[in-house]
């Protein structure tokens, strides 16, 4: 009979080169990643990262190539910088490259991902997008609440002309305005009085701005996974938090217009209520769920993108400032007007 000792050493040394074997026979099947800088153990390139991504990874393509590949943190990273290769990717591999991690600030703000930035490609994501193309986002829908639009744009130029003389941040106003035409685009309608519009308006304002400020914020549950559950920078829970004020207000809206109060009102809100009622057979219904993480989605990204990089710098507040004064002298602009307007580029 084998001395535990030695069945104990034989059973390691077994052990030891199966798992050998395995991770070799593992390394040959799958193909070599592209190339790119070593990192740090554990961090990768973390340390290494400029606050300009943009030009940091321009200058890491001079070094490595069109596709390169580094580590943050536990994540792996791949980086495209050729208009072929990103042809490929975004429009002939669609498929294939459609999904990604959901960053764990959004997983909270958006109910689970169950939206159209973050939901993984299949029957859901299908119906979300159809949702937004045919319903939400078609020019129709669009058109319904020109007004509206047109009306938080006369407010902000107004705004901006009883202050003539006295200094003027047109970012402030930028953000105000771009808030002001999303809650007036999804709900505009559903709030009749002013009073109610503008008291309800103040809070949502309030909690989205927070919100939209955690979700930019670096978060190390997003670069090694096995910490998220940690939540070590209290950045999930004060998300939840922010989500759940939000989901207030959002079941106040709803019940608003269940209850017929605002029946008429022809907004976003509207339009998804209606779609949520008549998909309730369907293989893919549109759930309540869908509808608020589809109005939290439409907010922040329409914040995000709007205005940070609307102005340029001094030259862009000047094209700006040039911009709302042709806006004031005429009053005759609406929408249909833009097209004539030189960008601000």
């Amino acid at each position: 009979m084998m001395e535990p000792a030695t069945f104990l050493y034989t059973f390691l040394l077994a052990t030891f080169f199966l798992y050998t074997t395995l991770l070799l026979l593992r390394k040959r099947r799958i193909p070599p990643l592209p190339p790119g800088p070593t990192g740090l153990p554990l961090l990768g390139s973390l340390p290494f990262l400029d606050p300009s991504l943009h030009t940091y990874f321009a200058d890491l393509s001079k070094k490595y190539g069109p596709i390169f590949s580094l580590r943050l943190g536990s994540k792996l990273t791949v980086v495209i910088s050729s208009p072929s290769l990103a042809r490929a990717i975004l429009r002939e591999h669609d498929d294939t490259f459609a999904n990604r991690d959901v960053s764990a600030s959004a997983f909270v703000a958006t109910y689970g991902g169950n939206d159209i930035a973050w939901s993984p490609n299949g029957p859901t994501w299908r119906m979300l997008r159809r949702v937004c193309v045919h319903e939400v986002l078609s020019p129709s829908s669009l058109d319904r609440v020109s007004g509206l639009r047109e009306q938080e744009v006369w407010s902000a130029i107004r705004r901006i002309r009883e202050r003539c003389g006295s200094p003027v941040d047109i970012g402030a106003e930028m953000f105000l305005t771009a808030m002001n035409i999303v809650t007036s685009t999804m709900w505009g309608r559903t709030l009749e009085v002013d009073k109610e519009r503008e008291f309800i308006g103040k809070d949502f304002k309030k909690v989205v701005g927070d919100m939209v400020g955690l979700l930019a914020k670096p978060n190390v549950s997003d670069f090694f996974s096995a910490l998220a559950q940690f939540d070590l920078q209290g950045i999930q829970s004060k998300t939840e938090v922010l989500r759940g004020r939000l989901d207030g207000i959002f079941e106040r809206m709803i019940e608003k217009k269940r209850s017929g109060e605002g029946e008429r009102a022809e907004d976003l809100l509207g339009v998804m209520l209606k779609m949520e009622r008549e998909s309730g057979d369907s293989k893919t219904p549109f759930t309540m769920t869908h509808v608020k993480a589809l109005l939290i989605v439409c907010t922040v990204t329409n914040l995000i993108q709007h205005f940070p990089f609307l102005l340029g710098g001094p030259n862009g507040i000047s094209k700006v400032a040039s911009l709302v004064l042709c806006f004031s002298i005429s009053f005759l602009w609406s929408e249909k007007s833009l097209p004539y307007y030189s960008p601000l580029g």
